[in-house]
């Protein structure tokens, strides 16, 4: 199950118990600058600068929509990179509503994550996170987060040879603040898009397929903005491309069927 943190104070004490028992190992060198981690989706690979998730980076994530407030499919995402990449998680937010079992979906199990309840003080968390340096990965659900915050953020994570995660959370569908700028490698936003039918015989029964997503890349170092449509993360952790092209007959068999 999750490991729960209630304070920064807690959190100290429970990185300085790590450091003394020797729990957690420094994960820096094998996440040395220019480390990737690739999507296994060569569309999206190649488009990437590094040939993948550059590590040891600030990455941003969020959902668009009415789904920003609750960052379902971008928690999911960052859930999935995390399974790929050996070692605790550090997982900070401000509300205490962390679904285990969907984390577990996407293949991060929940006894690896050391959760943190702050609720005024994310940033400073995910700092502290960093600093210590023996996590696969940083994560922080913000709302607001500025040039100068992530900038320390970014630095922090080159240092510690770590990767961090912002997750943007916000009430307010279309938030302005999310258009600011800031020092994240990449900056992604995800929208959920209806999924397929199950089976070619049955075109016609929609919503049981693989959950759809819409990755559009609207930021990253080195690289123009882009979109792909993929399968949401597997239980390894993993996206697919999503078959338009094997998807063509199936939609056509259904027209004719309707026009029959």
């Amino acid at each position: 199950m999750i490991q729960p943190i209630q304070s920064l104070t807690a959190l100290r004490q429970t990185l300085s118990a790590l450091e003394r028992r020797g729990a957690t190992k420094t994960l820096g060198a094998a996440r040395a600058l220019g480390a990737t981690l690739p999507f296994g989706i060569d569309a999206i690979d190649r488009h990437l600068p590094a040939g993948g998730l550059r590590l040891a980076s600030l990455h941003e994530l969020a959902d668009t929509g009415p789904a920003l407030e609750h960052a379902t499919a971008a928690g999911l995402m960052v859930a999935g990179i995390l399974a790929r990449l050996p070692g605790p998680v550090l997982w900070v937010a401000e509300r205490a509503d962390l679904f285990a079992p969907a984390l577990a979906q996407a293949g991060l199990a929940p006894d690896r994550v050391l959760f943190v309840n702050a609720p005024r003080a994310v940033l400073l968390a995910m700092e502290e996170g960093l600093h210590h340096g023996g996590f696969a990965g940083v994560v922080g659900e913000a709302r607001r987060l500025d040039t100068t915050a992530s900038r320390r953020l970014q630095l922090a994570a080159e240092s510690a040879g770590v990767t961090a995660f912002a997750l943007r959370r916000s009430r307010t569908i279309r938030d302005p603040a999310l258009a600011d700028p800031i020092a994240a490698v990449t900056r992604w936003r995800i929208a959920r898009l209806p999924s397929g039918p199950p089976v070619p015989e049955a075109p016609w029964v929609r919503g049981l397929a693989p959950a759809l997503w819409r990755l559009d890349l609207i930021r990253c170092r080195g690289a123009d903005p882009a979109s792909w449509t993929v399968e949401a993360c597997d239980a390894t952790g993993r996206l697919r491309l999503a078959a338009d092209v094997a998807d063509r007959p199936v939609a056509a068999t259904a027209r004719q069927r309707r026009a029959g």
